[in-house]
Formats: C-alpha cells, sequence, structure tokens
C-alpha cells in the first residue's frame, strides 16, 4: 500500500511546532511517522533539505529570537520555555545561530539575520518521471579499506566536506595506496556509523578486499555482513549535469520509490560505486546501493 510520505512528515512538522517547550526525540517523532527511526531521519532530510534535530534547534531559536523583540520577558525565561535547561547552552547556541548573544540581539538597531521558517510541505511537488534504472539484490558480505572523513549533516556541513575530501583523494592517488583491491577499478563513497541526533556519520572512499586484509596506517578496514540493497543506477549525464544528476536520483528514490515499495532504509550503512562508467565527458553513471528491511519487519 501506498504510503503518502509528505502527510506522514507535515503531521511530525506541525507537533514539532506545537512542542517546541517540550522535549521533542527523533524516536517520538519517527513513531509518529510510522517510520523507524532511521528512515524516518533520512526522509525527512530529503523532504526538508535538513536534519530532523537541526530543524527543531533552528525553529527553537527562531521562536526566542522572535519573543526577545516582541516581548520584556526575561532571557532565563524564554530559554526555559523553549527546552534549553541551562542558560549557557541557550546563549552559545543562540550566538552561534544569529552571531550575537541574546541581549546583543534584543538592543541592536538593526537584525540581518532572517529567522528560520516553519516548513509546510507542497503535498503535489514530487511528480516523479525520471529514468533510473533499479534492480533488489542480495549482496554477500563484502570488506573495504580506505579512508575515513568524520561529517555531520547539520547546516549541509557533508555537501562542503565530501566534495574536498574526493578531491583531496584523486589529487593524491590515494587509492593507488590501498592494498591488494578485488577491483582497481571500482570505488565507493559509503556513509556509516550514522547518529540520527547529532547528525554526524563517516563518509570513507575505499575499495572492496578480501577478509581480514590489514588497513595500512591512515586508514580504516570495515566489514559489512551480507544484506538486501535496492540498487539504483543514476540516469546518463555529462561531466557537467553529473553531480545533478546524483543529487536528482536520491531524492527520486526517497520521494517517490521508497513510499510506496514496502521497504525502509535499515540504517546500516548506504554507498555510491564508482566504476569505468564515471571516466568519460559524457553518458556518465554510477549505483546507489541501499540496504533494505520489509516494512513489516521493523523492530519496534
Amino acid at each position: 500500500m501506498e504510503m503518502d510520505y509528505e502527510v506522514c512528515i507535515q503531521r511530525t512538522l506541525d507537533y514539532i511546532e506545537e512542542n517546541l517547550q517540550n522535549r521533542i526525540t527523533l524516536e517520538e517523532l519517527a513513531e509518529l511517522a510510522c517510520f523507524s527511526p532511521f528512515h524516518y531521519h533520512r526522509v525527512f532530510q530529503f523532504l526538508v533539505g535538513e536534519s530532523v534535530m537541526d530543524y527543531v534547534r533552528k525553529r527553537r531559536l527562531s521562536h526566542a529570537a522572535k519573543r526577545l523583540l516582541q516581548s520584556d520577558d526575561k532571557v532565563i525565561d524564554i530559554a526555559f520555555d523553549l527546552g534549553f535547561h541551562y542558560h549557557e547552552s541557550f546563549n552559545r547556541a543562540f550566538k552561534k545561530q544569529y552571531g550575537r548573544s541574546p541581549r546583543e540581539y534584543r538592543h541592536a538597531s538593526v537584525h540581518p539575520v532572517s529567522l528560520h521558517q516553519r516548513t509546510y510541505l507542497n503535498m503535489n511537488r514530487y511528480t516523479g518521471g525520471m529514468n533510473m534504472e533499479m534492480k533488489i539484490i542480495k549482496k554477500p558480505a563484502f570488506h573495504i579499506i580506505g579512508y575515513d572523513l568524520n561529517t555531520r549533516n547539520t547546516d549541509g556541513q557533508n555537501n562542503l566536506d565530501i566534495p574536498k575530501f574526493w578531491q583531496n583523494y584523486i589529487q593524491n592517488k590515494l587509492g593507488e595506496k590501498i592494498p591488494n583491491p578485488l577491483n582497481r577499478n571500482q570505488e565507493l563513497g559509503l556513509c556509516t556509523e550514522y547518529n540520527t541526533t547529532t547528525g554526524e556519520f563517516v563518509y570513507m572512499i575505499g575499495m572492496e578486499v578480501e577478509k581480514g586484509t590489514p588497513a595500512p596506517e591512515g586508514m580504516s578496514y570495515r566489514s559489512f555482513q551480507e544484506m538486501e540493497y535496492a540498487v539504483f543506477t543514476t540516469p546518463k549525464a555529462s561531466e557537467e549535469n553529473f553531480v545533478q544528476s546524483i543529487q536528482q536520483t536520491w531524492v527520486e528514490i526517497f520521494s517517490n520509490w521508497f513510499p510506496d515499495s514496502g521497504y525502509e532504509h535499515n540504517g546500516k550503512l548506504e554507498f555510491e560505486l564508482y566504476d569505468e562508467r564515471c571516466y568519460g565527458d559524457e553518458n556518465k553513471q554510477i549505483d546507489i546501493y541501499i540496504p533494505l528491511v520489509k516494512k513489516a519487519e521493523k523492530v519496534k
């Protein structure tokens, strides 16, 4: 049965707005959306454009900023009303968001930073139609050696960090240092070890190796068990449109494929596979691997 993901996520957006003064956890929001926590985290990110808890934090700070300007309430009362248990943590978060302390913000003559707006999803914006290929496979256990990047999806930090990471990997020919890869022409860009509360995760560039291959200094070794994956092949694209093609495929997967698939993301990892299809300037493609779990099998 098809699920209307926009309706599920909008329900949680409304709940967030009504409960900014209360403790809000990702787990309770996921339950409200009828998703597993990790799947909710990924769907929210694609439909809203930022991570769940980052959105909650920004909405709280936006409410605080309005109250600072529109009332004479004490800063400490505003902080407590919006779920900040410590005056100092509120001050730090506010200054990071708006570049000045709450008191400075209240008394400033100019407020150049626009407030973070409440999100309302457009229920008709996803019409589908991308020409991507998809198959479901069972991939045996595999082992990878490569390079780690610790990043986070807060404020789009990962969108800055990961391209730089790839640039460094390519320019310094770091792939040549990976010992005895099973396929020298296949590189994986892999996301794992997610922390859905902080938005932190590990991004790894590497290659598949035999089980137990020692990782040289400066690299890491990881193993992943046999899992079922949905494998999506991006549409052929020119060099100029390649990154956009990949990003559009990710959006299509979460907004149009998952809702009526009967599956959820299982939360262990996800990766992009780059091979000979990437080498030219035209008709470039990659495969996106997302591990699946049947929705009925979700552990509550």
